[in-house]
């Protein structure tokens, strides 16, 4: 059971609040900045060269020379962070100088003179940035919790529907009506609330494209060049390796050009249940890291649960959520940065993408509405379940309410490509990146996810589809590119996903407390919202 006294509900990193138009009066802060129509909650903005532009944010460049080179600055002499290093930028090239900023990053930029904002997420969705207009003032956080003093608790029902259907929550809506999530690859522009597209990933395969060894050539050398960016100067880096391809490859890559301590993190559930740990291990062996299993209990993960669903901030349906932030704990004793293998499978045609590809070949129809259903129920929620899980008048409301997938799913793009998109630009920044990210930030520690590189993205949607998934055999170039780096057992063996075994688990041990905690209201408000009040009319 969960302990009854009061959760100590976690303070969420990055914790800045920036405020456009006027303060609230009956909010007060302990920390507060403020310019004539923009205030700063619990932060100090970095300031450019003149002063003109002030910029506030959650910040990781990987690669800092490109902008430092456009702005004639020598990289080896610049002291100064990286939110200064984007208030030089801006002054000198305005919204351009995204276009040299490699890493991720949401950050908000105040114009002094103009009384201009803007709020700008990076490409693929590494940091989330939120919003909410209340008459002509915004308020802007990269965490839900830290808007909640803002907005009323109302339940945003499509939003509900969506969440129920993929067990996340895609597009720019949240759990909250009004309260939007700034989409990656965008700049908002206030108080005028102008969305702009600075980049997005799409297909452009050339009519002539190079051979499958030369791609793949070509992806190998993109991947070494991003993982010496991603890797921190003199001081060890983690990896959390599950013994899959795509954990594997980072983890071989960083030994090769890392010059400190590389500590690779596994998980098991037991001696009882299936496991990894074989195929962990090996390459931990291969790779000479320094390793560290994690035992993960069924008591550990149902105690750590409400402390994980506070650090996630926007709710995740997925078994991996708890054991990410016990990873965290363990991995924040030996580093600062952990890499990790996310973003492959969207990139490369990952065993995901099957369902919907066998739909494809038994079915001659692509019809709106097959397509649809056919991606919902890909995911394996409640989405045939709806009718019976909403209140007759709720589901009347959501049930025709356009989705977020269609325009992508009925593209003219290859229709495996078509999959990897929508992957890529909601499962990827909506779900993998926003569970990893903030569950590693609560370990204090910064998570870089190199194989969702944006210049992997670009590169992945201009090979031939084939190259991706090659008959049966799944990341086909993927797998040639870094086949010289690990043992052929790693290469050769098909993707099984981290089996967590919540389902026996709940069976043997979690019944009795489910039910309690279900039926009981205050547990539940305390487990799903974190002492938010949720009202449902």
């Amino acid at each position: 059971m969960f302990n009854r006294k009061k959760i100590d509900i976690p303070r969420l990193q990055p914790s800045w609040r920036a405020i456009i138009g006027e303060f609230p009066p009956n909010q007060s802060s302990q920390s507060l900045w403020h310019c004539q129509g923009f205030s700063l909650v619990e932060g100090v903005p970095k300031l450019s060269k003149n002063k003109r532009f002030a910029v506030v944010g959650d910040v990781s460049l990987s690669n800092t020379d490109l902008l430092l080179k456009r702005l004639a600055i020598n990289p080896s002499r610049w002291q100064e962070d990286h939110q200064t290093l984007i208030a030089w930028g801006w002054e000198e090239l305005g919204k351009d100088c995204l276009h040299y900023l490699r890493g991720i990053f949401s950050f908000v930029v105040w114009d002094t003179h103009e009384k201009q904002g803007w709020a700008i997420r990076d490409r693929v969705g590494g940091r989330t940035l939120y919003y909410y207009q209340q008459d002509s003032t915004f308020y802007i956080s990269p965490r839900l919790k830290n808007l909640s003093p803002y907005f009323k608790k109302n339940l945003d029902l499509i939003a509900l529907r969506d969440y129920l259907c993929t067990g996340f929550i895609p597009g720019k809506r949240t759990l909250w009506q009004g309260v939007k999530e700034l989409r990656p690859g965008t700049i908002l522009s206030l108080p005028q609330e102008k969305i702009e597209t600075y980049w997005t990933p799409q297909e452009n395969i050339s009519q002539s494209p190079l051979s499958f060894d030369k791609s793949s050539e070509i992806l190998r050398e993109l991947l070494e060049t991003i993982i010496q960016e991603y890797l921190p100067p003199q001081e060890p880096v983690g990896v959390y390796l599950s013994g899959g391809l795509d954990s594997s490859c980072v983890t071989a890559l960083a030994k090769q050009f890392h010059q400190e301590t590389v500590h690779t993190y596994s998980i098991h559930f037991g001696e009882d249940y299936p496991n990894e740990l074989e195929f962990s291990s090996l390459v931990a062996a291969h790779c000479q890291t320094k390793h560290h299993i994690l035992a993960i209990s069924p008591q550990e993960m149902w105690e750590n649960l409400p402390i994980t669903m506070a650090n996630l901030d926007s709710p995740i349906g997925d078994p991996l959520t708890v054991p990410n932030y016990l990873l965290a704990q363990l991995a924040k004793q030996d580093v600062k940065v952990i890499l990790n293998g996310e973003g492959s499978d969207p990139c490369f045609g990952g065993p995901k993408n099957q369902p919907m590809l066998l739909h494809s070949l038994y079915h001659n129809s692509e019809q709106k509405i097959d397509l649809l259903s056919s991606y919902l129920t890909s995911f394996k929620k409640c989405f045939l379940d709806l009718p019976n899980l909403l209140n007759p008048d709720i589901f009347k409301q959501v049930k025709d309410a356009p989705s977020v997938f269609e325009a992508d799913l009925l593209s003219s793009a290859d229709y495996l490509n078509r999959l990897m998109l929508l992957n890529i630009k909601f499962k990827g920044s909506d779900h993998i990146l926003n569970k990893v990210n903030n569950l590693t930030l609560s370990g204090l520690l910064e998570g870089r996810s190199p194989l969702f590189d944006s210049r992997v993205v670009d590169f992945s949607l201009s090979i031939p589809p084939h190259y991706k998934l090659s008959g049966a055999r799944e990341k086909a170039i993927l797998k040639q590119a870094v086949s010289h780096l690990l043992p052929q057992e790693i290469i050769d063996r098909p993707k099984s996903g981290m089996m967590v075994p919540v389902h026996f688990w709940f069976r043997k041990f979690w019944t009795r407390k489910a039910k309690s905690l279900l039926l009981d209201k205050k547990q539940l408000l305390l487990l799903i919202l974190s002492e938010i009040q949720l009202k449902i009319g």
